[in-house]
């Protein structure tokens, strides 16, 4: 059963709570779940922010 997930928006924060999201976010930053779980610790969930930080902003 495939799911119809539409891109989570980047004006809001990544919630790392939801398996969709982070999946999402894995694949369009080319990072793996932890370093993007890292990235959040370390400068909150702001999409801009982590892509920034991640050198992909």
């Amino acid at each position: 059963m495939a799911e119809d997930l539409k891109a989570p928006d980047s004006q809001r924060p990544i919630d790392v709570n939801r398996v969709d999201e982070v999946q999402y976010w894995c694949e369009r930053l080319g990072v793996s779940e932890h370093a993007l779980r890292q990235a959040v610790a370390d400068v909150g969930a702001s999409a801009e922010q982590v892509a920034v930080h991640l050198g992909k902003g």
